[in-house]
């Protein structure tokens, strides 16, 4: 997912193509650190965002458009000064870096032509955005860093403008064999990380797939390549850089093969294809400012409901992980009950053969009718054998009394435990704003969370994931425990077939029959869904439980979604979910 200076260099192709020659008709800054300028060019507008935040430094072009502020800030009025009908006459790169340089001329005051640079540097916290005038020197920048900040470089106006070298790495697109070999293999780490950190512009996502098309494993030690493995890693570096010379970009996104949410989660871009992914994963873009909008667009929705979502998980994992305590504690208890038994034979044993104890024995041997055994009993020398008997008798009541109550609070804890872990999953699944909302009342509803005084229950707007297989059938599945019951107990009917993942946490997921038996693929299908819906999915194969609806049950006092059957058929299978589709 870097920003890589592979990227940047798609990006100054495409912006290149499409800008150069334009004029600056529109500069606006939207949020603190970012800028949306508006490029008139060939007869049509463009909108270019660039972005210098730290968390997601981007620049792409959009058909967005974003709400300024009402007082325009201070660097975006230096720039409408400056630039505002200004003429883009280049975008250039510095070797891979993952800078851009955008050169601009304008006319000053005095009808002069001046030449102008804004930099846009793409550096993860370190981004900025400055603008300079010909000789190098800073007119100002969307952020200012003074020495307090960074002893390496200043930005701030009237400081010169250079590009820090802190990392001692090659341009890759002028690098020689001999210096590739030197470079690569004169330590010993993996692969992928020699290409890395040797040169400028490579992500670990790009460096894998140099190794790839090398026929190489990623993770082995270039000390234990041979010379032959060594030709070919550089032939496909080679080959690489000359894919990036003659521009020929071929944008790609990678999606998970299975995510928790029922869309593809993507996993991974590039500017070049990712041939180490499955052709089915990846998602070609003739543009890589489309696939940059649609990757980011996909990755905030995601990032959004982690965000929404992060007050919820902390409360429940805080409620977990102290009854999973608790209930290693009552465990613990409850094995030291286990000598129950025996306290209440020694007392029989001792009221059956007492009357043979000396007065100031120690113990006493005698033969346990039950087992047929010769035990010892520990006496108390300071008591008669009646009153031994007495006190054996006493440790039996009291380890019997807490037994049964822990038998109980075990029960109790136990089932708390999978009530969070069945939200916890419902977390995970979540995708949208009102399935949180549902979550969040179940939590009021269980005690988890305090309802503010005076606030209404929430409007329930989610519903369940709806897919259709392809033969046909619908298939339901619960987004958490309300969902789950809803679906199983008024939505099925008593013909549906109903599948749970066994013995994990999991969504219902209802296979509507129509009335008739579904073919064996539906089965299938809707078993795929109960595996991917749980905490079981991305593995190989899990388990699942399916019955006809009539035969579920739901407990007296039972927790929410949670269901009793005796009568069931299993089935091992994968969580891919990739040949249904979701019904919007």
């Amino acid at each position: 997912m870097a920003f890589d200076g592979i990227t940047i260099a798609a990006i100054r192709q495409e912006l290149s193509e499409r800008l150069t020659g334009g004029r600056f008709y529109k500069i606006a800054q939207p949020e603190p650190d970012e800028l949306l300028i508006t490029i008139k060019n060939n007869g049509g507008q463009h909108r270019l965002t660039l972005s210098a935040s730290a968390s997601l430094p981007l620049v792409y072009l959009t058909d967005k458009n974003k709400p300024s502020p009402m007082t325009a800030p201070n660097f975006c009025m230096l720039l409408r000064k400056h630039i505002q009908n200004g003429k883009l006459t280049g975008i250039t790169q510095p070797g891979m870096e993952r800078i851009l340089n955008f050169e601009i001329e304008h006319l000053d005051e005095m009808g002069d032509l001046c030449h102008k640079t804004l930099i846009v540097e793409l550096m993860g916290k370190h981004s900025n955005i400055i603008f300079c005038d010909a000789s190098g020197t800073i007119i100002d920048s969307i952020k200012h860093i003074s020495g307090l900040v960074s002893s390496v470089r200043e930005v701030l106006p009237g400081k010169e403008y250079f590009i820090p070298s802190i990392q001692d790495k090659s341009n890759p697109l002028e690098t020689s064999a001999d210096n590739f070999m030197l470079r690569v293999f004169s330590g010993s780490q993996p692969c992928f990380k020699a290409l890395y950190s040797s040169f400028t512009g490579l992500s670990p996502a790009i460096a894998h797939e140099i190794c790839y098309r090398a026929g190489i494993d990623s993770g082995l030690s270039t000390a234990a390549l041979d010379e032959p493995q060594r030709r070919a890693l550089f032939g496909s570096f080679s080959g690489m850089m000359d894919t990036i010379r003659s521009g020929r970009f071929a944008p790609c996104i990678v999606y998970e093969a299975s995510g928790p949410a029922s869309r593809p989660v993507p996993a991974e871009y590039a500017a070049l294809p990712l041939t180490s992914y499955p052709e089915e994963c990846r998602k070609s873009y003739s543009s890589i400012s489309a696939l940059l909008e649609d990757y980011y667009a996909e990755k905030n929705v995601l990032t959004r409901i982690r965000q929404r979502s992060s007050d919820l998980r902390r409360i429940v994992s805080t409620v977990l992980e102290r009854n999973v305590k608790k209930y290693d504690l009552q465990i613990k208890q409850m094995r030291d009950t286990e000598k129950r038994d025996k306290y209440r034979i020694y007392g029989e044993l001792l009221n059956t053969y007492g009357y043979d104890v000396s007065p100031g024995a120690c113990s006493m041997e005698a033969l346990n009718y039950y087992t047929n055994e010769t035990v010892t009993i520990p006496l108390d020398p300071l008591l008669s054998a009646g009153e031994n008997a007495k006190k054996y008798f006493e440790k039996y009541n009291k380890q019997k009394r807490t037994f049964e109550a822990l038998s109980q609070l075990t029960r109790d804890t136990k089932a708390e435990i999978l009530h969070l872990e069945s939200i916890a999953n419902s977390l995970d699944i979540a995708q949208k704003e009102e399935d949180l909302i549902q979550i969040r009342e179940e939590l009021i509803d269980s005690g988890y969370i305090r309802r503010k005084g005076g606030t209404k229950k929430a409007k329930i707007t989610s519903r369940p994931f709806h897919y259709t297989s392809p033969d046909g059938y619908d298939i339901y599945v619960g987004k958490n425990n309300y969902q789950n019951e809803e679906l199983t107990f008024r939505f099925a009917s008593g013909n549906d077939w109903w599948f749970h993942a066994k013995g994990i946490p999991g969504s219902h997921v209802i296979l509507k029959s129509r009335g008739e038996e579904p073919p064996v693929s539906a089965f299938e299908d809707a078993a795929r869904l109960a595996a991917h819906y749980s905490k079981g999915r991305g593995q190989d194969k899990v388990e699942i439980d399916y019955t006809e609806k009539k035969n579920v049950k739901k407990p007296g006092g039972g927790k929410p979604g949670f269901v009793v059957y005796y009568t069931n058929y299993s089935m091992m299978i994968d969580s891919d979910i990739s040949r249904l589709a979701p019904v919007e």
